[in-house]
């Protein structure tokens, strides 16, 4: 099944989201390379693509788990929270509907 992750940033994260973001990035990699990962990416703190050093306030990641209890799991060992990156991590049901 699906689950999506909606994560939320603490104040001022982007220097805490550099240094803890190859980490990240390797589990999102591997999610997709077992194609599992629908999409991931972060929320721009400002209208841009790129917003410097605005940075994000936070993330959402949609990625196919055997069961919300192993799709928590997977969210609770994720780098951006050992490295305080959010303050808070939801994680949801999901039922991709379109495309």
């Amino acid at each position: 099944m699906l689950y999506a992750i909606i994560s939320q940033d603490v104040e001022d994260s982007f220097k805490k989201r550099i240094g803890a973001r190859p980490d990240h990035v390797a589990r999102l990699i591997q999610l997709k390379d077992e194609g599992r990962l629908i999409l991931a990416g972060p929320h721009p703190a400002i209208d841009s693509i790129d917003p410097g050093e605005a940075g994000f306030t936070g993330s959402l990641i949609v990625a196919e788990f055997e069961n919300l209890k192993e799709a928590r799991s997977w969210a609770d060992e994720d780098p951006y929270v050992a490295a305080g990156v959010y303050s808070s991590v939801v994680v949801k049901n999901f039922n991709k509907v379109l495309p």
